[in-house]
């Protein structure tokens, strides 16, 4: 059975036999110029690229796995996989302490397991489910300050000597790099989303919307394709608040966010344009299509109550207007004034109404 291996001095490492044959010294290249790339980029689909190029330059095997840990579920979720068919694992989770990637990531100990047939924590499961077959495992925990993130496993690595003990430490150091990167491309991931959506509902927000229309509008010119959009303001919403302050109102904006968004399709898309205004983009779709997929908002929203969890019982309709590109508007900024203007007639016209432009 083999034992959690804990990291030893580099300085004692150096003066091992793996120096001798030149193993240590390029594990030791590997990292320099895995740390080099890693800081390269905060995209993780490109980090997790660089990763396994690098790696298999260090370690020759033909099956990967890393594993991210789930904060909430707390289990093992499988984010890369090489060598094997991801679709083959379905949504496979592994739970702390099954297998042994379950116990490096409940331990925090990295582990080298030159025959798992030997070793009681081996798990079946998932080579009874792929009809892979499992020889031997180098499994790493990512850390970051002290918190398991994910584990790193390379499965039938094709050189025994990286079963030494003495491969250990830069194995680890190579692991603290993957952990670094990984968070880095999380902590990146959150910033940016957090500049692009709307922290009241969720949506993607005015300064996204913008980006989105630029490409899309010439997108759609170049395929000579249509793209409608929808300006919708909710009627008497400042009522809501008025009476029930902005919070509940807040609360409201986001119920009333969900409504619409299970009227869209796929690819359509909702904004939050500002207090409680919203903007729809529809691509590929007529103002007779826009048309007709408002109508099912517009009774949706007139057939919903909202704030029931706040003991309250509020109806509230919208008024809509319709632009279409290239139609209406030869540019994104008409496009929006257009639909914007169309939206006031409907206001005009006493609410709750559509007005194509």
């Amino acid at each position: 059975m083999s034992k959690p291996l804990k990291k030893t001095n580099m300085l004692a490492s150096a003066e091992a036999p793996c120096l001798g044959n030149c193993i240590f010294v390029q594990q030791l290249m590997t990292c320099v110029e895995i740390g080099k790339a890693l800081t390269s980029t905060l995209n993780m689909d490109q980090i997790l690229f660089i990763i396994l190029k690098r790696l298999n330059k260090l370690i020759r095997a033909k099956n990967w796995t890393l594993f991210l840990l789930d904060p909430q579920t707390r289990k093992l979720h499988f984010e890369v996989v090489v060598g094997l068919d991801k679709s083959s694992l379905g949504n496979m989770r592994i739970t702390l302490g099954e297998g042994i990637a379950g116990n490096v990531a409940l331990t925090g100990e990295p582990v080298l397991v030159p025959d798992v047939h030997k070793d009681p924590r081996f798990s079946k499961r998932i080579d009874d489910l792929t009809g892979f077959i499992t020889h031997s495992l180098i499994c790493l925990p990512l850390k970051l300050r002290g918190s398991i993130i994910g584990v790193l496993e390379v499965v039938n690595p094709q050189d025994p000597s990286l079963f030494r003990p003495d491969c250990m430490p830069v194995l680890s150091i190579l692991a603290d790099y993957v952990a670094i990167a990984i968070n880095n491309a999380r902590n990146y991931e959150k910033i940016e989303s957090l500049s692009i959506t709307d922290d009241v509902t969720g949506l993607y927000n005015t300064r996204f919307l913008h980006q989105y229309l630029d490409q899309l509008l010439r997108a759609s010119s170049t395929e000579a394709k249509e793209v409608s959009l929808v300006f919708l303001d909710l009627d008497d919403f400042k009522r809501v608040v008025d009476t029930h302050g902005h919070l509940v109102g807040s609360k409201m904006l986001k119920e009333v966010a969900e409504v619409m968004a299970a009227n869209l399709d796929d690819e359509d898309r909702l904004f939050r344009y500002g207090g409680d205004e919203y903007v729809i983009t529809l691509p590929g779709q007529d103002k007779k299509a826009a048309l007709n997929k408002v109508k099912t908002i517009r009774k949706s929203l007139a057939e919903s109550t909202f704030l029931k969890d706040e003991g309250l019982q509020i109806k509230i309709t919208a008024s809509f207007g319709i632009a279409n590109y290239p139609h209406d508007a030869a540019n994104q900024r008409e496009l929006l004034h257009i639909a914007d203007n169309s939206m006031y007639q409907s206001k005009a016209l006493g609410k709750d109404s559509i007005t194509l432009a």
